[in-house]
């Protein structure tokens, strides 16, 4: 079955995206969520009128996405923790608190849900992946030292 999505689904696609899913995904879970529409013939022509229509606004946003690329790429965010005696940390630094360092620490707001960390349970370096738009990612090294 083939779906306009109304909205980003991980794995799946973008919004305005038309992909092909399987029927039982799409009846069982995204059309009921509200997140995809039945790609019909008159969907897909209101469908292509809303992109033209959106289409310099898009360029907007990817050249905002660019900037902000630039500027977040090699920035550094020190994170202080609690480390036990072994260098292991009580708990792990998530993806809510590089969000929180780089507000803090560079003045830099981003949603929580754009950073992609894995869980870090040591002290050192390590890179956290910022999604600002679409394809446009920037790398942010994340320090870990001990309190």
């Amino acid at each position: 079955m083939e779906i306009i999505l109304k909205q980003d689904v991980a794995n799946l696609g973008y919004k305005d995206d038309i992909v092909k899913v399987k029927d039982g995904y799409a009846n069982n879970y995204l059309l009921p969520q509200g997140w995809a529409i039945i790609a019909t013939p008159t969907n897909r022509k209101i469908h292509a009128e809303n992109l033209r229509q959106r289409a310099h606004k898009e360029e907007a946003l990817r050249k905002n996405a660019e900037t902000q690329k630039a500027a977040l790429n090699g920035k550094v965010v020190k994170i202080i923790a609690k480390v036990g005696e072994n260098g292991q940390l009580f708990g792990s630094v998530n993806n809510a608190m590089v969000a929180d360092a780089l507000k803090e620490q560079h003045n830099y707001d981003v949603d929580r849900k754009q950073i992609s960390v894995e869980p870090i349970k040591a002290v050192g370096t390590f890179t956290a992946k910022v999604s600002l738009y679409k394809e446009v990612k920037a790398d942010v090294s994340v320090e870990v030292v001990a309190e």
